[in-house]
């Protein structure tokens, strides 16, 4: 397949708003990649129909926390490959911090469990039908999510840092 990388996106998103008009939130490029964000709903739904379109390789993915987007604190990227076309996209959802729930996307893409692992143990992210969700890297014992940008980065009783400079 051939195209520019907006041609590619404005092609793929014309055909997800037949099905999901409502469901998409967001389509833009960002710096010549393809990025789709769509409700957190719907992500086995419009997963299910990237795959038809030929994204059959989930590269990535990971969580994100915003602590300042009120109701949608917490992100979950998604990266898919199209490998005969070679064709990439990013798909984004957000959830709120005291719902962190995301179906899993472990029965269509079985290398996800251990991404999905790793993303619940950063970002406190819950996959519901996940087969294993527990923490793979971090203790058991951890009360938090080390990812969230929920406490300072550096001692508060130091003066010669600020977390400002840090993005917080």
């Amino acid at each position: 397949m051939t195209g520019t990388v907006s041609d590619i996106l404005n092609g793929l998103v014309e055909k997800l708003k037949v099905k999901f008009a409502a469901d998409i939130l967001n389509a833009e490029q960002m710096f010549d990649f393809p990025v789709i964000t769509i409700k957190k709903e719907k992500v086995l739904e419009i997963v299910k129909d990237l795959q038809k379109e030929g994204y059959n390789f989930l590269t990535d993915l990971t969580g994100t926390h915003y602590p300042g987007n009120s109701g949608n604190e917490l992100g979950i990227i998604y990266h898919f490959h199209d490998m005969p076309n070679n064709r990439r996209l990013r798909l984004k959802a957000f959830t709120s911090i005291n719902d962190p729930a995301i179906d899993s996307l472990t029965s269509i893409y079985p290398g996800a469990n251990w991404m999905e692992r790793e993303t619940y143990d950063f970002y406190g992210i819950i996959f519901k039908g996940h087969p294993n969700l527990k923490r793979i890297l971090n203790m058991d014992e951890m009360n938090y999510f080390p990812m969230r940008k929920e406490y300072p980065m550096e001692d508060a009783k130091r003066d010669d840092k600020d977390n400002a400079m840090f993005g917080r």
